[in-house]
């Protein structure tokens, strides 16, 4: 039996990938975030204006719909690329803190805020973790992500892969689904668009929700509906270490997700055998496709060269101007907590983009284990 003591049980766990290693660190009010990427093939074209415009989704302090924390998150590289390409060495890149505000959260420190990871980090690491703003635990986290998975759709695109995303559902008021076959020209619409979604009379509607959450001083959550297409049949493996397996730890990654499903997900299960499954058939280019998607391109942990679909739910932010039951951890007793500070009213619409940098990363690392 392993006993963690010591530097053991003190580590953070803030990398995932086989083979392209992707590593994540920083606090929300330290003095920079940042991101490594381990075995980035050499010679790959990175176009700045392309990849700052997919960090401009998920930058605070667009928009009343956004925490006004205002950060221009512009990312200085350090290592990895020469001359706008990749060198084959480590890439690391960082995004300086410049909009923090700690004497916010300074009460923090001994009231945690219900439904944040404020407790357990007190616990796993005796009170020593920087929780200003959220510390490692903040979803400024992702915007370094943003950095690698920008990349990562780069490098996808020019295989012809392309991975987009659209806000699902807001606080219970959903969007259309994407149709069966989603393409670039869609994706790059939804990419275009403030509020991300694709019909904007409903997306007016999850608005709506979000303003009259806030103004009550609470928070809603979301669903994102990702889809990859032109991923190659074949990828992936049975058991433990399948497409989905590899999509659903990474994706966990991000804060304030709570779940996650494939295809039609949860509603296969109230679904006949004959409704669920896909018929395959011939297309007219002769190749072997299907006529529904219900499985979400994978079968068995591997690809079928249909569409990849997965839909993300996200929790409300937890940190709310209502007053909330707590603790102090000092005395021992209960107490009441009011949150101060800047916080999104929804998590999920600055999410959107972070679903698709995982997205983008989880695959990007399949095909480079199988040399594609």
């Amino acid at each position: 039996m392993m006993i963690l003591t010591g530097w053991e049980g003190m580590q953070m766990s803030s990398e995932f990938g086989k083979t392209l290693r992707v590593g994540v660190f920083g606090e929300s009010h330290g003095r920079a975030i940042g991101v490594t990427m381990q075995n980035l093939p050499a010679g790959e074209a990175i176009d700045f204006n392309t990849l700052e415009a997919f960090l401009d989704r998920r930058r605070p302090g667009k928009n009343a719909l956004s925490t006004a924390r205002n950060e221009p998150d512009r990312p200085v590289f350090l290592s990895g690329l020469l001359e706008g390409k990749t060198t084959g060495s480590p890439l690391c890149a960082i995004i300086e803190n410049r909009d923090a505000r700690s004497r916010d959260y300074a009460e923090l420190s001994d009231k945690p805020r219900p439904g944040h990871a404020d407790y357990t980090a007190f616990l796993k690491w005796n009170g020593q973790a920087d929780m200003r703003g959220g510390g490692h635990f903040s979803g400024r986290l992702t915007a370094p992500l943003c950095i690698a998975g920008g990349i990562a759709k780069q490098i996808l695109a020019r295989k012809n892969i392309f991975v987009g995303a659209h806000l699902f559902s807001v606080a219970g008021i959903a969007d259309e689904a994407f149709s069966r076959v989603p393409d670039q020209a869609l994706f790059d619409g939804i990419a275009q668009k403030e509020f991300p979604v694709l019909n904007d009379a409903l997306g007016c509607q999850m608005q709506e929700a979000i303003v009259a959450a806030s103004q009550a001083g609470d928070s809603v959550g979301g669903v994102i509906e990702c889809a990859a297409v032109g991923f190659p049949a074949g990828i992936g493996n049975p058991m433990f270490d399948g497409i989905e397996n590899r999509l659903s730890a990474a994706i966990f990654g991000i804060p304030a997700v709570k779940g996650l499903e494939f295809g039609v997900g949860f509603a296969a299960s109230t679904m006949r055998g004959s409704e669920n499954n896909d018929p395959f058939r011939i297309d007219e280019n002769g190749n072997i496709t299907t006529t529904t998607n219900h499985a979400g391109g994978i079968l068995g942990g591997i690809t079928t060269g249909q569409p990849i679909v997965l839909r993300v739910a996200m929790k409300p932010t937890p940190s709310i101007a209502k007053p909330q039951e707590t603790v102090s951890l000092s005395k021992r007793e209960n107490a009441e907590l009011i949150v101060h500070g800047r916080h999104d009213p929804c998590i999920a619409p600055r999410a959107v983009p972070v679903v698709e940098a995982v997205t983008a990363l989880v695959l990007l690392d399949y095909l480079l284990e199988e040399k594609l």
